[in-house]
């Protein structure tokens, strides 16, 4: 049916307590059926209030949570790069200090359903992501490990 927007269950709301963040490495199917992978984060914030990004830095597309496996600005009040130290404002992702000033985090769109935080209208897939085409294999890569 058109008009009908996918919701998938990506954890419950009581997972993530107030004032905290949670990273999810996810796959997601691309336009032409590819499969990428999809590493977001969700923040909850004061008052119940969720907010989603991609867990990318608009600086140089490191995780947030790179090295200390943190989001926050050590008192708390932003999001932070753990690479550069940049910060971003919770709510609206925009950075307000650092090396990517008045650049913004990606949102993902999230909704809260029935007690649970839901990813909307963003195709996943349960397959392991293919990194690499065998034609575009290259002799070396670069290797990140995700910060839980």
């Amino acid at each position: 049916m058109s008009g009908e927007v996918q919701l998938f269950v990506i954890c419950a709301t009581k997972e993530i307590q107030p004032g905290e963040a949670k990273a999810f490495s996810l796959s997601r199917v691309t336009v032409d059926g590819k499969t990428q992978p999809y590493s977001i984060f969700v923040v909850r914030a004061a008052g119940d209030q969720f907010f989603g990004y991609l867990n990318t830095c608009p600086h140089q597309g490191t995780w947030l949570n790179i090295g200390d496996g943190r989001f926050f600005s050590d008192d708390h009040t932003h999001l932070r790069c753990g690479r550069h130290k940049a910060e971003f404002d919770i709510e609206s992702g925009v950075c307000v200090k650092g090396s990517c000033k008045d650049k913004a985090l990606e949102p993902i769109p999230i909704v809260v359903m029935d007690g649970d935080i839901c990813l909307c209208g963003v195709e996943l897939s349960e397959e392991e992501p293919q990194l690499y085409d065998d034609e575009e294999f290259e002799d070396t890569m670069e290797i990140m490990i995700h910060p839980g």
